[in-house]
């Protein structure tokens, strides 16, 4: 079979696009905006027309069509926790996806609107895989110690599921529905979670502050210490929010965000740049053993994918202080696209039901 399969990934200033024949990726490309482009629209949703045109203004200078496209599939934005899966782009998910119902205005929203809005032209189904609200926690993880506040995640989910499910094929000739893992992103974000048979059942809120610190992302604090922070540098909410997704980690620490300008700035003598880089890894260390843990040390493998991967350093190191628990495995890089392209073939070809999005959440309390 030799399905024709279009994905789209909207980010804050590209949209990264990939036109696929079967399991094969025939082109790719990331299709940069200027900024001054992308401020004359108020409102996300005001984004659509441009993304959109210019995304057709690429395909036809590559001499490419839409036309016969089998699945369009967006990036999952917007939408309330929900199971891991491939979701068809109803009116219910194209409405989610418009007003940000998750409470999280990002680009990705744009995803399922630009792939309905391509389907809708060119004919063909509309698709979304693994969003980024995939909600697989045990109700265990979900328990804090305060009544009311319930734990929930945001995490790389595409990414994380799409290494696990290449992995248990690729190397241990299996199906992810048989294996346990611990996989980390490791990227301008950090995650770090744990899979079981098939579900990511723990992980860290990393939009919320917690688990490792990343390039622009504070990690996990004491929330009495924050408070302190707060009193002391006359901060409000606002800002310390901003230290969550933004302006926390390595920004907030050497005003910076790109991982290969602190480690060049370690290897030529700066030690705090090398502290901070060493902590992060530290911290990424750390929480691989608790989802080890999480897993009941019954893990499969600890695989590693995101950007920060190219570093031989931090694999070595994550690599030292943890393969005790289980054999390491770096993947450098992502598979965003290849993992949109890879839900709807499962479901083209038999091996996946499609899902129906509900619009409730899918922790409804204890």
């Amino acid at each position: 079979m030799n399905e024709k399969i279009f994905a789209v990934n909207p980010g804050s200033t590209s949209t990264k696009i990939a036109l696929f024949q079967g399991d094969e990726c025939v082109f790719s490309k990331n299709v940069a905006h200027d900024a001054s482009e992308l401020a004359q629209f108020p409102e996300m949703p005001m984004q659509l027309p441009y993304r959109k045109k210019m995304i057709l203004s690429i395909l036809a200078e590559e001499g490419l069509t839409l036309e016969g496209t089998d699945v369009f599939v967006g990036r999952g934005g917007g939408l309330l926790p929900t199971e891991g899966g491939t979701y068809e782009i109803t009116d219910l998910v194209l409405e989610h996806a418009r007003t940000c119902a998750n409470g999280v205005i990002h680009p990705a929203t744009l995803g399922p609107q630009l792939a309905r809005a391509f389907a809708a032209e060119y004919g063909g189904r509309a698709m979304v895989v693994n969003p980024p609200d995939t909600d697989e926690l045990t109700d265990l993880a979900r328990v804090t110690g305060i009544k009311g506040v319930a734990r929930t995640v945001h995490l790389h989910a595409l990414n994380l599921k799409e290494t696990a499910i290449r992995h248990s094929e690729k190397v241990l000739g299996k199906r992810y529905e048989e294996c346990s893992y611990v996989v980390c992103h490791i990227g301008g974000g950090v995650s770090v979670s744990a899979h079981r048979k098939g579900r990511m059942i723990d992980g860290y809120d990393i939009v919320g502050g917690e688990g490792p610190m990343a390039p622009t992302r504070c990690g996990g604090i004491s929330v009495y210490d924050l408070l302190d922070y707060m009193e002391r540098e006359q901060v409000d909410v606002k800002t310390v929010r901003r230290l969550c997704t933004g302006n926390g980690g390595f920004v907030s620490h050497l005003g910076i965000s790109d991982a290969k300008e602190v480690t060049k700035r370690a290897s030529e003598g700066d030690r705090y740049a090398a502290l901070v880089w060493d902590a992060m890894i530290y911290q990424i260390v750390k929480g691989i053993g608790a989802m080890a843990a999480a897993l009941g040390g019954k893990a499969d493998g600890i695989l590693l994918g995101g950007g920060m991967v190219h570093s031989e350093d931090l694999v070595n190191k994550i690599r030292e202080n943890t393969e005790w628990i289980a054999p390491v495995y770096a993947y450098p890089g992502e598979f965003e696209m290849e993992a949109m392209a890879a839900g709807a073939l499962r479901v083209l070809r038999g091996s996946e039901e499609l899902k129906i999005y509900t619009g409730k959440p899918v922790f409804q309390g204890f």
